[in-house]
Formats: structure tokens, C-alpha cells, sequence
């Protein structure tokens, strides 16, 4: 069988083979808990979930791993992206992240649409990202020039080839200069518009008003999350305007996660008293707009130590470039947070954000055995992941790329690769 087809029926089935049980001994475990990192640990998965974290383990039955005290993490999150919907960002027949149904000058306001529903469990993406040790994701609904400054709900993907999202969905919201165009060109129209479509969803504008923005479905849609309901993940940079966001949210008992907020650290104080996790891109140092003036590499670090938790994500390329995370994590780490927060913005702080994390996000018993073995501090790009296990399944370390790389590889001193020797 050609090794293409190999990988992909492999990777096809990877969502419904059995879970097994294993024993990972003697590995430096960075439990992503209050207990820290252990050393020279073991970590028992029975049925795909964790049975047991300790010394000395018995194995019994089951498959025994020497990590050779290498370290053991939780699978990491791959971001808040577009893996699953999007293959080739040129080709807007690969692309399923957006959706814009405004009629001319129109506004068409659809918080229903749902992208989850479009998520390809097979994307080449997918293997692309687990080579790096990266277990799940947070696919987006992203808002267009012709839609409305909601994209949409998207949900969190085990990519484990799973066709169905994990937990529950989160409603996606750009706000700033990023979206003002969408609202008359100022972004104080944001704020009219988004007390309208509340005031729509409440009744206290009739359905069939010639102002009404919403369907019916997108009434019922908004009212899951004003009050109190689901996850309202808002992409927001300037320090005023989170301001004005985090009293907004108050005022209108609306659960929101920060994402960007490059100026995030001018107001750390008031987003840790709000209790409002923050995904940032730790990269980010340039005003690239007039909204990110103040923005810094030390965001992440002032961020944390106000006592906001901190998550984080790529603001740019996220879906094809996800492995960049650890670099993002690393950089963060050189920039004054601690190690072991950073790891948590990787694993515990976006399952806690999404509500995901008694299941996912530590190494804990009876979590789901998602795990990954590294050569050295996953944290530092020089090191690799050498072992992703999903659900306690040894999950195949090739991607596309990987064969592609094996297929043209010289070895040997020969004067062609072996793809040209026969």
C-alpha cells in the first residue's frame, strides 16, 4: 500500500481504535496541577484515562514506556484557529471559517452559524500539528468585511479524528479598530449594535421590526449567552476599549475570554478582578495598528503576575503554523513568566477557559490519558515531541510533511533520493 494511503487510513481510524493501557515510567511529569512537576514518576492510563501518578507503579497487564526521565506533559492546545476548516487560505473552496450572507449595504448578524459543522476530521493539517505534540484545538468563526463583527460559534476538536466537538460552544466577537468598519466606522457603533441585538434577544424589539438584525435562530443563539451562559471569546487590543469591554460584560452578566489584547498589561489589574482568562500572541512587540501602540513581549508575563490566566495563541498563519505555540510559550518564558505558567497556557488555562478541564488540560487522575513524550524541555523548539498518546493510543508520528521529507531524503551518500531510484 502506498505510504500516503498508509498514513491517512491510519490516521482515519485513529478516532476509533481501542484505548490501551500503558505504563509510562520514570518520566519527569509536569503535571500542569498544584503538584507541579514530579521527577522520576510513573503515570498509569487504564481505559484511556489516568489511573495513577506516583513512584514505583505496577504495570500488570499493560504496555510498559521507559521516558528515561524525559519529560511527560498534557497534549497541548493547538490555539484558537481554523484547523478543520481550512486546508489551502487561497483557495476559498478549502476555506469554511467564515460565512457572509449581507445583501448589499446590509448587516446580516447570524450568531447560529455554527462552524463545527464543517470540521474535516481528515485535514493534513491535523497530523501536521500532533507531530508537535499538540492534542486538540479551538476552531474559530471568524467575521468577514461583508458579515457582522460575530463570526459565529466554533467549538474545541480532540484531534483524534473525531468528526464531533468537545464541550460546548463559544461565541466569537471582534471588537476595535479590527471590526469598526463592520459598524459604521467607529467602534462606537459596536457598542449600539451589540445592545441592540440584546435587546432583540430579550423581546424588546419585535421579530418582525424593519430594525431587527437577528433570525429567530439567531435570537435564540444570543440569549445562550447573554446572562450568564456560554463562552464569548472576543478578539480586543487597546487597553480602552478591554476596559470598556470588561465593564460591559459586568453589566450585562456575559462570560468573555480576551483574545490579542496586546495592551492587555495596561489594565491586568482589572482583567484578573474580573476573572477573565486572556489568550495573547507573546510574539507580539510592534504596533502593527494603532490599537497594539502599547504592545509588548513582557504582556504575558505582566499579565500572570496581576493573576490573570493566561492562554495563548498565533495571530497570524495559526491553522498552518500551530507548532509555532511552544515558541510563543518559550518566548513568554524569556520575557519574565514563570515556566510553569506558560506550560499551563498550553494545557490547563484554555481547558478551564472552555470549560474542558475535567477532562483535559493535567495530568491527574481520571483525566483522559492525552500525553506527550519530549526530548527535552518542550518549551525549547530545539526538542521534539517523541510520543503523542490520545485517549492512552499511541498516536503515529508522521504527517505529510514528514514523508514528503523521507520520501526525497539522500541517505547513504547515494547520488539520488530514493523517490528517483526506481
Amino acid at each position: 500500500m502506498n505510504r500516503f494511503v498508509l498514513t491517512a487510513v491510519l490516521f482515519a481510524f485513529a478516532g476509533t481504535a481501542p484505548a490501551q493501557d500503558v505504563l509510562i515510567r520514570n518520566a519527569t511529569v509536569h503535571t500542569a496541577t498544584t503538584q507541579g512537576t514530579l521527577q522520576n514518576a510513573d503515570v498509569l492510563v487504564r481505559h484511556g484515562r489516568i489511573a495513577a501518578v506516583g513512584h514505583g507503579l505496577k504495570a500488570g497487564d499493560a504496555q510498559v514506556v521507559d521516558a528515561a526521565g524525559k519529560p511527560l506533559t498534557p497534549a497541548l492546545f493547538a490555539g484558537i484557529n481554523d484547523i478543520g476548516v481550512e486546508e489551502v487560505s487561497g483557495e476559498q473552496a478549502t476555506v469554511d471559517s467564515t460565512e457572509s450572507l449581507a445583501s448589499g449595504k446590509d448587516m446580516a448578524v447570524r450568531p447560529e452559524f455554527d462552524v463545527t459543522s464543517a470540521y474535516n476530521p481528515e485535514s493534513v493539517l491535523i497530523p501536521v500539528a500532533r507531530v508537535e505534540g499538540f492534542g486538540w484545538t479551538m476552531v474559530a468563526a471568524n467575521p468577514t468585511n461583508g458579515g457582522s463583527l460575530i463570526g459565529g460559534q466554533g467549538g474545541a476538536f480532540r484531534l483524534d479524528g473525531s468528526l464531533d466537538p468537545v464541550g460546548g460552544r463559544v461565541l466569537f466577537l471582534t471588537l476595535g479598530g479590527d471590526s469598526a468598519n463592520l459598524t459604521g466606522g467607529s467602534r462606537a457603533g459596536q457598542w449600539m449594535i451589540l445592545d441592540q441585538l440584546i435587546d432583540e434577544a430579550r423581546g424588546r424589539i419585535a421579530a418582525d421590526s424593519k430594525f431587527a438584525l437577528l433570525t429567530p435562530a439567531g435570537r435564540a443563539t444570543m440569549a445562550k449567552y447573554f446572562g450568564g451562559g456560554g463562552r464569548v471569546a472576543v478578539t480586543i487590543q487597546r487597553a480602552s476599549d478591554i476596559r470598556r469591554l470588561l465593564r460591559w460584560a459586568k453589566q450585562r452578566n456575559v462570560r468573555i475570554a480576551l483574545v490579542g489584547a496586546s495592551e492587555g498589561w495596561k489594565v491586568a489589574n482589572e482583567i484578573a478582578a474580573a476573572k477573565v482568562p486572556v489568550f495573547v500572541d507573546a510574539l507580539v512587540d510592534l504596533p502593527a495598528d494603532f490599537d497594539q501602540i502599547g504592545a509588548t513581549m513582557e504582556n504575558a508575563a505582566k499579565l500572570r503576575a496581576a493573576g490573570v490566566d493566561v492562554g495563548f495563541y498565533l495571530s497570524g498563519d495559526a491553522s498552518h503554523y500551530a507548532r509555532k505555540l511552544r515558541q510563543l510559550a518559550g518566548n513568554a518564558v524569556a520575557n519574565g513568566m514563570r515556566w510553569d505558567d506558560a506550560l499551563a497556557g498550553l494545557t490547563r488555562v484554555p481547558a478551564q477557559a472552555f470549560g474542558l478541564d475535567k477532562d483535559m488540560g493535567s495530568i491527574a487522575v481520571g483525566q483522559r490519558a492525552d500525553l506527550v513524550l519530549w526530548t527535552g524541555d518542550p518549551l525549547d523548539v530545539a526538542n521534539t515531541a517523541s510520543q503523542l498518546w490520545l485517549d492512552g493510543r499511541a498516536i503515529p508520528m508522521v504527517s505529510r510533511q514528514t514523508e514528503l521529507r523521507d520520501r526525497y531524503l539522500r541517505r547513504d551518500g547515494s547520488t539520488l533520493p530514493p523517490a528517483y531510484s526506481h
